[in-house]
């Protein structure tokens, strides 16, 4: 009787696992939103980037959640179609980020540099803002942008 159970467990825990692991590899799949031209005008040169347009409350949501990695001119605009206070986190985002707060005439208000992975810590823009700009955590440093700089991206800021 005890080899019956022990033989029972032991597939239970199989199973268990097997669908735990099946899970963490597949963790939540994301749909690669349109992408568009983005640039930061620095005082050291344009520098471009390649984002996807995070434009509704589900994109807004979701962000960059659940990526393993995110290329050096790749990077995500969420857009709140008015001037507001926002606050970001990082739940179920594996990589650090740096997100850039941009006012509604361009220029980078705040500048979040290698956000904490999974953190539940809001990080606020600090003032009002019509978008943030999310790319790999310490690429704006590496391209020496800085608050003040100004973003160009057409979809959004419709004036510069």
């Amino acid at each position: 009787m005890s080899s019956i159970l022990v033989r029972i467990l032991a597939a239970f825990l199989i199973a268990t696992f097997a669908s735990a692991a099946s899970c963490s590899k597949s963790a939540p799949a994301y749909e690669a939103l349109p992408k568009e031209k983005l640039v930061i005008h620095s005082e050291n040169g344009a520098h471009a980037f390649t984002v996807e347009l995070a434009n509704d409350d589900a994109t807004r949501r979701t962000g960059l959640m659940f990526r393993r990695e995110l290329a050096d001119d790749a990077g995500m605009i969420f857009d709140f179609e008015t001037p507001q206070t926002v606050s970001m986190w990082m739940k179920n985002t594996l990589i650090p980020l740096d997100m850039a707060f941009i006012r509604a005439d361009g220029t980078i208000a705040r500048i979040a540099d290698r956000t904490t992975p999974r953190s539940l810590r809001p990080v606020s823009s600090g003032e009002e803002v019509l978008a943030v700009l999310e790319v790999r955590g310490g690429r704006l440093a590496e391209l020496g942008v800085r608050e003040g700089d100004r973003v160009s991206f057409a979809q959004i800021f419709k004036k510069n």
